[in-house]
């Protein structure tokens, strides 16, 4: 029997156009990108103290025995962001080098079990022409979760897209269990990002990535502490609500808050980097701007700004048994670890790889030979940092 990649489904309830979502949108069911409709799993819609996952499945919800062709690869995005050498404005089709970097750990924490990880890995991996890798699994309690048909969508395009950006690195999946009370806040647990984090300093250190999160609220700050493990620099999406619709743990100070671009390609194989719709972005609405944001403190004022950073969101290959096309902010932030794992510098800490980045921004040369700087898509978009994609997207491995 054909397995969909998201067993629960509503209702097209809105088409904002053809191309162009403007940024503050929300990205829901029936929304079209470059004329394919968007499904959005039941696990990605708000709920109030519920995790959300921040991907949406683009074209079909069904597997395909071939990657759509439009849908970017890991050759493709590598030449786009100069982390390899590609074709003039690297196609989809014809980029074919991939990233071959990566040092210490990558762990990434999700829900539930996915029992073909290893398989799905190895296959997404053969394709891509990438070294395949053992996925070491660890549940967070130390007993097997349940499955999860939402979130095995999330756990391939995570695990696919960090190794794929850092093939040398150790890879983990911590997996823990939903949380099915009220007033969770943000969970997977607390417990999975403790143990992803030991895991990832006991392994030479490296990055998490953390692609789920839940709406603010007044307490988050009590919770910030989990991500402090020396040797560890956390990564976390910035959500897929639209701008002004902040997310946890994307707003804490001590994570990079990754945004979402898009790629606008013509049949000639030019294009550019917009901002697409949906990607979260804003003023936390409980946080205090952190030290590294004060060159920005007059635009953001006193509350932390997000994101600080940003990856293409739409739209991404994966295989979970058979191909699909997914986007949103859940790529971003294990595409953008990957790409930091990669880079090499071994930051000790979230504060160290943000100081970095927000010292390059303010140097301009640097900043633009190291970050794209992303101006279009809306009129949030300005020079500069912004709330529609932070600093920019990556350009090379330089200050990463």
């Amino acid at each position: 029997m054909r397995r969909c990649f998201s067993l629960s489904m509503i209702a097209a309830v809105a088409l904002f156009g053809v191309c162009l979502l403007p940024c503050s949108a929300q990205i829901v069911t029936g929304s079209v990108i470059n004329g394919h409709e968007i499904f959005v799993p039941e696990s990605s819609m708000p709920q109030a103290g519920r995790p959300m996952t921040n991907y949406f499945l683009v074209g079909s919800d069904q597997r395909q025995p071939q990657p759509p062709p439009d849908a970017e690869t890991p050759a493709s995005l590598a030449c786009v962001y100069k982390l390899v050498s590609g074709p003039t404005g690297c196609p989809i089709l014809t980029s074919k080098n991939v990233p071959t970097g990566g040092v210490g750990a990558i762990a990434i924490v999700d829900a539930g079990y996915y029992p073909t990880a290893q398989s799905d890995l190895d296959a997404f991996s053969s394709f891509f022409g990438i070294p395949k890798t053992t996925l070491h699994v660890v549940y967070a309690d130390g007993t097997q979760p349940p499955v999860y048909s939402d979130w095995e969508v999330e756990e391939a395009l995570d695990i696919e897209w960090a190794h794929a950006m850092a093939p040398k690195a150790k890879l983990f999946l911590v997996e823990s269990k939903l949380c099915v009370t009220s007033g969770c806040n943000t969970d997977p647990t607390w417990q999975a990002v403790r143990v992803a984090s030991e895991l990832v300093a006991k392994n030479g250190g490296g990055v998490i990535s953390m692609s789920w999160g839940d709406a603010e609220w007044k307490a988050e700050h009590l919770y910030d502490h989990n991500f402090l493990t020396p040797g560890v620099v956390y990564f976390a999406a910035s959500g897929d609500s639209g701008i002004g619709q902040t997310i946890h743990p994307g707003a804490s100070p001590n994570v990079v808050a990754v945004g979402g671009t898009f790629f606008e390609r013509d049949n000639n194989g030019n294009f550019i980097e917009e901002v697409y719709g949906g990607g979260g972005g804003g003023l936390s609405l409980y946080e205090p701007r952190p030290a590294d944001q004060d060159i920005i403190k007059g635009i953001v004022g006193s509350q932390r700004g997000i994101p600080d950073v940003a990856s293409d969101f739409c739209c991404a290959a994966i295989y979970l048994q058979g191909w699909g096309s997914v986007g949103g902010t859940s790529w971003s932030s294990p595409t953008f670890a990957g790409i930091v794992n990669a880079a090499g510098l071994r930051k000790k800490s979230t504060a160290d790889e943000l100081d970095m980045i927000y010292k390059e921004y303010g140097e301009p040369n640097v900043y633009k030979a190291d970050f794209n700087d992303i101006t279009q898509g809306d009129s949030d978009c300005v020079t500069g940092w912004d709330v529609c994609a932070g600093v920019g997207s990556p350009r090379t491995y330089k200050g990463k």
